[in-house]
């Protein structure tokens, strides 16, 4: 990696673009500490640790690097551009306008590019004013009143089209997924506070020597390098599947005959799971935090079976359950993002009109089947490295009381994705900036 950016700065194109990616990454770190007018940027953070909403909060304050906590102008972040992609990567294939747009090429993705945009604001407009009102008379509006509930959803809105603008600048003028890097950085920016904490806990909390808190700094390194390296094996690894071409004659020449492969990666649905799964287990127990539950009741014992933060632990092994559950939820949606996104019968019909067959299986409906059948396979093996991932981390917070660290589990899966990706995008312009070299 580091021998891959040395070379990148030696070419001058690929060094403007990763200095324009530095300042404009700057600006979202700025933006993410400027805040809100009108609005206690206290509240949430404690309204958060009092009502003990698990890690779904955590995780998505990482995403926004810590500015949702804040309220500051960039609270929402990138998280209503990634919902409005996939909610169009979703209507893409339910709806057949869109995938016939999305198959008109260069001119059909820009469209369907201006469609995620208005989705976007769309969202960020909902979300804004949604906790604007709903927290407002709670305590995060310094004074609730209409003028300030408006001035807090457009700031927030136009916060979050700044992002998503800054997002595609980087795409186009810089280097990698303009979107993607912004995520990164944001997850990265709240290590520092993490390892406060782990610090002030074990130092202070539990009255350790300096020499004990370093020893569980280095296990806590450890454990988090064993996790990336597994990480980054689950992102590459892949079970390709042997296509073989039938010759064909063009006029005199006999062309085809090659051998070629089908690529399908065992992480095919990528953190989407995790994702989906930790909404749907988390989203009962911020609906109750406006409706009175008592802790006691059958519904309070169920939210505390759902709240990730009881899991794991010694002296409430029955709320253990919600981790089943959850588990069960991150499988469910690795099938169903997959099965969704991953059309079989598309490849297969594709390959009989090119000519193309995998040996033993017959072209069509048989080849369809062969491949649903490897991919459901694949897909068991991805999800079981998804689970893998995201419960270590709550196992050790459950069962060692070790303070969850915003960098790992589910952000740990994006970080190594994007870096890998990154790097990989600017290995490809150095290979070409050699080719056009050896041309001229």
């Amino acid at each position: 990696m580091l021998q891959t950016l040395r070379n990148a700065l030696k070419v001058e194109e690929i060094k403007k673009q990763l200095i324009f990616t530095f300042f404009m990454l700057i600006v979202i770190r700025f933006g993410s500490q400027l805040p809100i007018p009108g609005v206690n940027s206290d509240y949430l953070t404690s309204w958060i640790a009092a009502n003990g909403l698990g890690d779904a909060f955590n995780f998505f304050n990482a995403m926004t690097g810590g500015s949702f906590a804040q309220m500051s102008v960039f609270a929402l972040n990138v998280s209503p551009y990634i919902t409005s992609s996939i909610i169009m990567q979703l209507l893409t294939i339910a709806i057949p306008a869109l995938e016939e747009m999305q198959k008109d090429g260069e001119e059909g993705r820009k469209k369907i590019q201006n469609y995620t945009r208005y989705v976007t604001i769309g969202l960020a407009l909902l979300e804004s004013t949604a906790m604007a009102i709903g927290f407002g008379g709670q305590g995060l509006l310094v004074n609730y009143t209409w003028y300030n509930v408006l001035l807090c959803a457009i700031t927030m809105t136009a916060g979050s089209a700044v992002v998503m603008w800054i997002g595609e600048r980087i795409t186009e003028k810089g280097i990698g997924n303009g979107v993607s890097i912004i995520l990164l950085i944001n997850i990265l920016s709240s290590m520092p506070d993490d390892f406060a904490n782990i610090f002030a806990v074990y130092r202070y909390g539990q009255a350790r020597t300096i020499a004990a808190v370093i020893l569980i700094f280095i296990a806590i390194f450890a454990i988090v390098l064993a996790m990336v390296v597994f990480v980054v094996i689950l992102q590459d690894a892949e079970r390709r599947i042997p296509v073989q071409y039938s010759k064909k004659m063009q006029g005199r020449k006999q062309v085809g005959g090659q051998s070629s492969n089908i690529p399908l990666k065992v992480n095919t649905a990528g953190v989407i799971p995790v994702i989906f799964a930790s909404s749907i287990m988390q989203m009962p127990i911020v609906i109750s935090q406006f409706v009175k539950v008592e802790e006691a009741s059958v519904g309070g014992r169920i939210l505390g079976m759902l709240n990730s933060v009881n899991w794991c632990r010694i002296d409430r092994p029955l709320d253990s359950i919600g981790l089943l559950i959850y588990l069960a939820l991150i499988v469910a949606f690795a099938y169903f993002y997959t099965s969704i996104t991953f059309n079989p019968l598309e490849i297969a019909n594709n390959m009989k009109v090119q000519g193309g067959f995998i040996p033993g299986i017959r072209p069509g409906r048989p080849t369809s089947d062969y491949l649903i059948k490897i991919l459901n396979h694949i897909i068991i093996v991805g999800a079981i490295g998804l689970i893998i991932v995201s419960v270590i981390p709550i196992m050790f917070s459950g069962l060692f009381g070790v303070p969850r660290l915003s960098f790992a589990g589910t952000s740990l899966i994006i970080i190594t994705g994007v870096v890998i990706e990154t790097l990989k995008k600017m290995e490809s312009q150095m290979l070409v900036r050699n080719y056009k070299g050896f041309l001229n």
